[in-house]
């Protein structure tokens, strides 16, 4: 079985919230829209061929969704394909580890485009390595060698790195 990896990506720099927009519907500003243009070209040097065997969930909230549009943009993967998950929307990362469990073993490479803290509590979770993901920021996960997304739990992954602007 070939060595899995994961990809948990936090969102970019969005709006403040305000009382006159919902949470949901917050967007990217021109300073998140560049951090994520940036580390998505770094990403794309480590993961320079996305197929059939990559698989992209997102929360469809508006700053999540933006983001993951930026990145796919850049990696050449078909936003017809992204998999929008209502309930990433600001999910705790048992949930978030419940999403990936049902992800099917004949996928290689899984991003996952969410908010904190769920997020960086995943990573957290399983690899334990205390992480607090920044805007835009990318945590590269390998999974050990023969563990799948179903056997994904805790302390099964290795932290590789933090993809950032910098």
């Amino acid at each position: 079985m070939e060595t899995k990896s994961l990809y948990i990506i936090r969102h970019a720099k969005a709006e403040l919230p305000t009382f006159e927009k919902d949470d949901f519907d917050r967007d990217l500003l021109p300073k998140g829209v560049n951090r994520a243009t940036l580390i998505a070209e770094k990403l794309k040097t480590l993961l320079p061929t996305v197929d059939d065997k990559t698989l992209v969930i997102s929360s469809p909230a508006n700053r999540a969704k933006q983001t993951a549009k930026i990145f796919c943009d850049i990696l050449g993967y078909s936003e017809d394909l992204i998999l929008w998950t209502p309930k990433v929307y600001e999910a705790h990362y048992l949930f978030l580890m419940k999403c990936l469990n049902d992800v099917p073993a004949s996928y290689n490479h899984v991003l996952l485009f969410g908010h904190n803290p769920g997020i960086s509590d995943l990573v957290a979770y399983t690899t334990d390595r205390f992480v607090d993901l920044k805007t835009a920021h990318t945590a590269h996960l390998e999974l050990e060698r023969g563990i799948d997304y179903s056997m994904l739990s805790a302390n099964t992954a290795t932290l590789k790195q933090i993809i950032t602007d910098y």
